[in-house]
């Protein structure tokens, strides 16, 4: 049921990108398309200035913190081939961080720190997202957890059933290898 919410905020993340980016250089842009459903995770493809962009989404099965208002949380690996861009991994939390705080993303006994901005984290450098992927792809279960501008301590579980066969569609349509 939560994947029928992701396709319609990614159209709102979407929308708002393209108008951001219209003010500054023309982009040209397709509206994502669902390539399949696997478990908790849906694969997307979408055209960005003549190059695929292919990414898996999903959202938490828990959110906990003390907060009043929080919007919509996504965590997603996107492969950009145009760019030889591959596996990055990305957080947009539903709030704004504390700033020059850092995201805690654990699988188990694997832990990583992710840097944030505004609303989102990401890892530090394209090896870590290599080793995010291969953990979201191995893994049973993901836990982020973070620090709101207001101080709001934030952990959110994801389930990570599907991510393998979510991963697999995303690099075929992109023409990668898993």
């Amino acid at each position: 049921m939560r994947r029928m919410h992701i396709l319609p905020m990614f159209r709102k993340i979407f929308a708002i990108s393209a108008l951001v980016m219209s003010f500054s250089v023309p982009a040209l842009a397709d509206e994502p398309k669902v390539l399949s459903a696997h478990g908790d995770w849906t694969a997307y493809v979408f055209n960005e200035n003549g190059n695929k962009v292919c990414y898996m989404a999903s959202q938490p099965i828990k959110a906990e913190g003390a907060y009043t208002k929080r919007g919509d949380i996504f965590a997603l690996v996107t492969h950009r081939p145009g760019e030889d861009s591959r596996d990055v991994f990305s957080y947009i939390t539903g709030y704004s961080y504390k700033p020059s705080s850092n995201v805690s993303l654990s699988f188990g006994s694997k832990q990583f720190t992710l840097f944030t901005q505004n609303d989102m984290a990401w890892a530090v450098d394209d090896k870590t997202d290599r080793d995010i992927a291969k953990a979201i792809r191995g893994g049973s279960k993901m836990v982020v957890k973070g620090t709101s501008s207001r101080g709001t301590k934030t952990t959110d579980t994801f389930s990570l059933r599907g991510s393998s066969a979510a991963h697999d569609a995303i690099s075929r349509e992109c023409g990668l290898t898993p």
